[in-house]
């Protein structure tokens, strides 16, 4: 797979950056993490090259200076909110959060509570956490923020919160999703900090959009497009613009609370430290890039794969129509349809040929493309991994890795012992029974072994797959996209 994305240079510089902004105010900065400390999944998509943990490890290069404090909003305690990704709910997130970072040497501080209100299940959750020997701090919700300033900056606003306490000089403040809190948590430090006579600064790591790429670049719009559910929209800095006269990139929320910061920043410091959004960022990812073109691939790809997920939310819960109309249009400024997605095409022709049924097809690292279609024996997914394993260890087409009579048993528990519809076997099923023929049968052992050969490779489907199929893609590092069609068993 051919890398766009410089990953040891990005350790090197960010690492250095930060360095340099503690630097900048002296005795302690607060860092705001947005986007996911590690599986960043969206960053490795577009820029190849990039590892999902790359912030993970980039912070453990820093983790004599740093720590890190985990923010949960009392809102999404009651909610019971969930993480779409993992199947967890937030509270649970921040106890996984947790312990990933202890497990590579980065030292842990407590939980803040925000937008706490005397909710009983945040109660309940402090006791929770206390009993396992984490500190817990509450932030109450203030009337009028971000914009009652003279409330904010005072002892009935900031001062009102408890006092986290910390012992680093690197404060990373992160959170298991958006809207958490995090500005809130670092401007109320900064704020009881300044009163206890620490010189304490703030700024912002987001990944996207990237600050120093064009407006319009690949990259940033695959950023609007994986976001279009929070309606961000990427936009030129005019306050970064006015003051030095440089075009940069933010995104609206940013721009819109600006003056609002640097009105608390006054009433913190005396006067402001930065003259715009982009200041307060320390992202060098825009520096690290290797192979324009390669990001460029992969950021379209990127797109068109939202576009496919929304169409099939849209299929499947009919709720969020705005978000598919907003990649829609997306793609146009773009100039992208989804024939530039080579599996897209390739999928859907292997569907007229074969009259219609369900078909899926791969492209791998060479530019191969790999078709496939269901059958009564395999569903077309089960049949693609086949395919695409028997080429990469160079099995011939015709050659039978799984005979019928091992798939009739199968069958039989599936339908007539487990109840189900469904008699084909899932890209799961078809990848144990291929491990245990492996240990009689050398094809079968030869095919495993491409497994890791499929990092990367994209894939589509003209039917959506079920859950287990999405599972065994992502974790083999597919990109897969499917058409929004119900799978008719």
């Amino acid at each position: 797979m051919r890398q766009g994305f410089d990953n040891d240079k990005y350790l090197k510089i960010q690492s250095e950056q930060i360095k340099k902004r503690i630097a900048e105010f002296g005795d302690k900065l607060y860092l705001e993490f947005g986007g996911k400390l590690f599986d960043d999944n969206h960053a490795s998509r577009v820029l190849p090259g990039f590892h999902p943990d790359s912030k993970l490890r980039m912070l453990m290069q820093l983790s004599d200076y740093a720590e890190i404090l985990t923010v949960i909003s009392a809102i999404d305690i009651e909610k019971n909110k969930m993480r779409s990704d993992l199947g967890i709910t937030y509270d649970e997130d921040v106890l996984r959060l947790r312990a990933e970072f202890e497990k590579v040497g980065l030292y842990t501080g407590g939980v803040v509570v925000t937008h706490y209100n005397g909710q009983s299940s945040a109660d309940a959750y402090r006791t929770r956490l206390e009993r396992l020997g984490i500190k817990v701090y509450y932030h109450y919700t203030i009337e009028g923020y971000p914009n009652n300033v003279a409330l904010i900056d005072s002892d009935e606003g900031f001062g009102k919160n408890d006092f986290v306490e910390t012992s680093r000089p690197l404060v990373i403040v992160t959170a298991p999703g958006p809207g958490s809190g995090k500005m809130a948590v670092c401007l109320s430090q900064l704020y009881q900090e300044n009163k206890r006579g620490v010189k304490a600064g703030y700024a912002k790591f987001e990944t996207f959009p990237v600050w120093n790429l064009p407006l319009k670049h690949p990259v940033n719009i695959a950023y609007e497009a994986a976001t279009a559910d929070l309606n961000d929209v990427n936009m030129i800095d005019p306050f970064h613009l006015e003051a030095y006269g440089k075009i940069a990139v933010n995104y609206n929320r940013d721009i819109e609370i600006f003056p609002v910061l640097n009105a608390i920043f006054e009433g913190i410091y005396g006067e402001s430290p930065y003259k715009s959004p982009t200041d307060m960022g320390v992202n060098m990812i825009g520096f690290c890039m290797s192979a324009e073109d390669v990001c460029c691939n992969a950021a379209r790809e990127e797109i068109i794969r939202r576009y496919y997920y929304a169409l099939c939310k849209l299929a499947e819960k009919g709720d969020n129509e705005n978000e598919v109309n907003k990649i829609s249009l997306i793609l146009k400024q773009a100039k992208l349809t989804t024939e530039y997605r080579r599996t897209t095409v390739a999928a859907h022709e292997r569907k007229e040929l074969c009259g219609g049924c369900a078909t899926a097809a791969i492209e791998l690292h060479d530019g191969t493309i790999i078709t496939s279609r269901t059958s009564s024996l395999l569903g077309s997914s089960a049949a693609l991994l086949l395919n695409a394993l028997k080429h990469l260890a160079d099995i011939p087409h015709e050659k039978k890795l799984i005979a019928e009579n091992l798939i009739a048993p199968i069958q039989k528990t599936k339908v007539e012992y487990l109840h189900g519809h469904n008699p084909r076997l899932h890209t799961d099923e078809v990848l144990v029974a291929l491990s245990l023929l492996s240990n009689h049968d050398e094809d079968c052992r030869k095919a495993l072994d491409q497994l890791p050969k499929l990092q990367g490779c994209q894939v589509h489907s003209t039917v959506m797959l079920s859950e287990v199929d999405r599972k065994i893609f992502h974790k083999l590092g597919v990109g897969l996209t499917c058409d929004p069609v119900k799978k008719m068993d």
